[in-house]
């Protein structure tokens, strides 16, 4: 057991050093490894697995969606149809008491739905919205609390490239779990079950923000607004995505395949409007294929550091930290959780999906929790700590395109109320399982 407390103890450090994630778990888990080799404390032919788990990794065809859904998402950012899409809800809405606020929160939903970026999407909304926000007369804190928590809810809201990650890790984890109680024929997790779980928490948590912001009453200055609105502008990206997500859920076409026509339809959108440029399409390219290569440089190196971890004992060592809390199964989920929700403050979730889940997944699965339920709590709970001070991404996200003389303090009063709500929603699906479970079992059973 010391060994593997070592292993993880200086897997950590360097993890916090800022060397590259994919290059720690990759690197000095091998290193360790041959050390254990040397030292007679770890089997080598956990290591001879290595490329088997490699070439099921890139044959994998559900993660093929991963570079498609963010060419997608990057097309739609970088030709403005996301920046014409604010623009025409701050219209339809700038006449109502919090209309501005309002539409922020649905285009966040819409932008959300239609790229899945976090990232590109807090970055988006607080280039357009703030000045816009300031100048009908909302505060710093709300402007930017609002921004924040809207952006945000790429996490949930599918096509959520966490969700298609979470997927495909859970799936394996839940086979896992299957395997060691004795069932031969593993019931597994798809991505369409996550989407249509999905669908609910990700409609209530908007719901919510708006319900928050009507209380704030925020009258609009610019009530006689001559902006024409552009129909257009929202129909068409909403059904792009109504496309997408109907063609997974009702089984019409695989993920990758919809992912697939995602990207298609975004250059056809992007084309139509006289926006898509060569140099354009070429940077999305770039960018897609960049982030795709950190995403699966990250899954190779986590697969490495999964198999010395399970040479050393690591399996046992989970299964008996979890067996050895006290006899009851809710608190070991609650505990589990926090330990995602802290470890969201310095680990991004692509790194935690892959390197955390696979380890924890199989025992709290042989425990009896619904994979789905858990899917869709860490998924919001990783959302929450995306937006909580003072280490949230969101925040530093929002906080590099504000204006110098925005306090960070600022910001974290505004996120505070929206935090709550996000909190309020991870409890209401923990004591309510069915608002998780109820479309997927409905629908796909």
């Amino acid at each position: 057991m010391e060994s593997i407390v070592i292993f993880l103890v200086l897997t950590f450090i360097l993890l916090l050093s800022g060397f590259p994630v994919a290059f720690v778990l990759a690197g000095f888990s091998l290193l360790f490894a041959l050390l254990g080799v040397y030292l007679d404390f770890f089997d080598y032919s956990y290591l001879m697995a290595f490329p088997n788990r490699l070439y099921g990794v890139m044959g994998n065809q559900n993660l093929l969606a991963v570079p498609l859904f963010i060419f997608m998402g990057l097309v739609l950012e970088k030709t403005k149809i996301a920046e014409s899409l604010i623009k025409d809800m701050n219209a339809l809405f700038n006449k109502t008491d919090s209309g501005l606020a309002i539409s922020v929160v649905i285009v966040g939903a819409l932008l959300a739905a239609s790229t899945g970026i976090v990232g590109a999407s807090v970055v988006t909304l607080g280039l357009l919205t703030y000045p816009v926000l300031i100048k009908n007369g909302y505060s710093s804190r709300v402007a930017s609390g609002t921004i924040c928590a809207s952006g945000t809810l790429g996490q949930i809201i599918p096509p959520s490239l966490v969700l298609i990650l979470l997927a495909d890790v859970l799936s394996s984890s839940y086979q896992q779990a299957q395997l060691n109680m004795g069932i031969f024929s593993p019931e597994t997790i798809t991505i369409a079950d996550l989407f249509l779980g999905a669908i609910l928490p990700g409609l209530l948590l908007p719901i919510l923000y708006i319900l928050y912001l009507k209380t704030l009453s925020v009258k609009s200055i610019e009530k006689k607004s001559t902006s024409k609105i552009n129909v257009s502008t929202i129909v068409y990206p909403l059904g792009l995505m109504f496309i997408v997500l109907g063609s997974i859920i009702f089984g019409l076409a695989t993920p990758s395949e919809a992912a697939g026509l995602g990207a298609l339809g975004a250059i056809f959108l992007a084309y139509s409007r006289n926006n898509l440029t060569k140099k354009i399409l070429d940077k999305s390219i770039y960018d897609s294929i960049k982030l795709t290569s950190m995403v699966f440089m990250i899954l190779i190196g986590a697969t490495l550091f999964s198999l010395v971890f399970r040479g050393l004992g690591g399996e046992d060592f989970i299964h008996k930290f979890l067996i050895e809390l006290p006899d009851d199964k809710i608190l070991t989920l609650i505990i589990v959780l926090l330990l995602m929700f802290l470890l969201g403050f310095i680990l991004d979730f692509i790194e935690i999906t892959f390197i955390v889940i696979p380890l924890i997944g199989p025992a709290l699965f042989t425990l009896g929790f619904d994979p789905l339920w858990i899917g869709i709590l860490i998924a919001l709970v990783l959302q929450t700590s995306f937006i909580t001070p003072p280490f949230g991404f969101s925040l530093f996200y929002l906080r590099g395109v504000l204006p110098k003389t925005v306090k960070t303090i600022e910001i974290y009063k505004g996120i505070f109320p929206f935090l709550l709500i996000q909190i309020f929603l991870v409890i209401i699906i923990f004591i309510f399982p069915e608002l998780a479970t109820y479309l997927p079992e409905k629908l796909l059973k």
